[in-house]
């Protein structure tokens, strides 16, 4: 009789250390697929390859799956976001110019920029959760974009303005963003088709001629009559 081959447990930890970021995946691509009010937890555990009692083992309830993929998917790339203005030398233009293009390749060209919509759909029916995504992406991003424009205004690189006006109008071509691709994205032809990482260089270029300091240009002095 052919001897059983033993279990790997190292094969196993692994897998199991795999799980939670399997069933965040699952679950966003469901989500944003379906809706939140219908994607039902047993279509979750089965995409990600387990039992619906599995799935409960990690998040016990579909509001807390919820949460769980918003700071997987998006508190977390604000937080690195913090990371990079920490660390950052160079001037407060091309801090802007980087974090916008990062976080297009980190969430807008993804599923995740798919949240930003799901919750705007339906926040009416689920308020707790709308609230939870205010205070887990909403004011973080604006506090991320509110320090980055006051440093550029403390190094005299921005014109001093009112800085929550300004990171509204930074985030709002972002929002346009998602909303234009999400939309055309079921298209069978774009006659407008729209290239994101163009357009958020060109949005960035046009507030900042409005909000870099501009030194004034002194003529050279007119050489005497007498010289």
């Amino acid at each position: 009789m052919a001897a059983i081959a033993p279990r790997l447990p190292g094969v196993r930890q692994r897998r199991k250390a795999a799980r939670p970021h399997e069933l965040l995946e699952a679950a966003l691509t469901l989500f944003v697929e379906k809706g939140l009010a219908a994607t039902r937890a047993e279509e979750v555990a089965k995409l990600a390859g387990v039992s619906k009692g599995t799935l409960y083992l990690y998040y016990p309830s579909k509001d807390e799956l919820f949460k769980a993929v918003v700071r997987a998917y998006l508190t977390q790339v604000i937080a690195e976001g913090h990371e990079l203005v920490e660390q950052f030398e160079g001037n407060t233009s091309d801090l802007l110019h980087l974090l916008a293009h990062t976080w297009w390749s980190r969430v807008g060209a993804s599923k995740a920029s798919g949240l930003l919509v799901l919750i705007m759909a339906e926040a009416r029916n689920f308020p707790e959760l709308a609230q939870f995504y205010v205070d887990e992406v909403v004011a973080p991003s604006h506090a991320l974009l509110a320090r980055v424009v006051q440093r550029g205004i403390d190094r005299n690189e921005f014109r001093p303005m009112d800085v929550t006006s300004v990171v509204h109008a930074l985030i709002a071509p972002i929002q346009f963003l998602i909303l234009y691709r999400q939309c055309t994205s079921v298209c069978t032809a774009n006659p407008v088709p729209l290239d994101p990482e163009r357009f958020m260089t060109t949005q960035i270029e046009l507030l900042l001629r409005g909000l870099e300091v501009r030194h004034p240009v002194i003529p050279n002095e007119l050489p005497s009559p007498n010289t």
